[in-house]
């Protein structure tokens, strides 16, 4: 007996790997390569696509659909109906296959807002925040807040998810950081 639960109308090809605890509503389809953590939850009408790597604890809201090329750490959040890309350059007439894909990559802990849509071949950093509706199309620096079309840095966020005024020092749980090349670093 299975330690996950999939939803009597979700499909799951051969080959796939669903951790302990996970939890695949209505409508999903999990395709063939697809690696998914503990403790994850897809909502309703998630597509993991082929070879599809998704960590441990993370929350995927409805409608949302990882490509091949998609990669997630642990404790993302994907937003209901943001959208990933994996080809730059798509024509219909002249198909690439999985040799033209882009590869997305979020890091630990990272949200990305509803209807926000990632381009492909962009890291977002540990612990950013995407807005609701922005569109990334460049990689977003560790615990940024990212806004608008195309998404811009307006301020910094918290690994609780909490704005960081100028003193970066979080009102909410005290959490202090300092800037650093790729975003900014917690002060221990």
């Amino acid at each position: 007996m299975a330690d996950y639960f999939v939803h009597q109308s979700s499909y799951v090809d051969d080959n796939v790997v669903i951790g302990e605890g996970t939890k695949i509503w209505h409508f999903c389809h999990i395709q063939s390569g697809a690696v998914i953590g503990q403790g994850c939850s897809l909502g309703q009408n998630v597509n993991v696509s082929n070879h599809v790597r998704i960590g441990n604890h993370v929350k995927i809201q409805n409608n949302v659909s990882l490509y091949e090329g998609v990669e997630l750490e642990d404790y993302v959040f994907c937003g209901p109906s943001m959208v990933f890309t994996n080809d730059l350059t798509p024509r219909s007439k002249y198909p690439k296959g999985t040799a033209g894909y882009k590869k997305t990559l979020v890091r630990e802990g990272a949200t990305i807002g509803a209807n926000a849509t990632v381009v492909c071949g962009n890291v977002i950093g540990k612990n950013a925040m995407i807005a609701a509706g922005a569109v990334v199309s460049k990689d977003v620096l560790d615990h940024a807040l990212m806004a608008g079309v195309p998404a811009r840095q307006v301020g910094w966020v918290c690994e609780c998810g909490q704005k960081l005024d100028s003193s970066l020092i979080c009102g909410h749980c005290s959490h202090k950081y300092e800037k650093a090349d790729n975003g900014l670093i917690p002060v221990l």
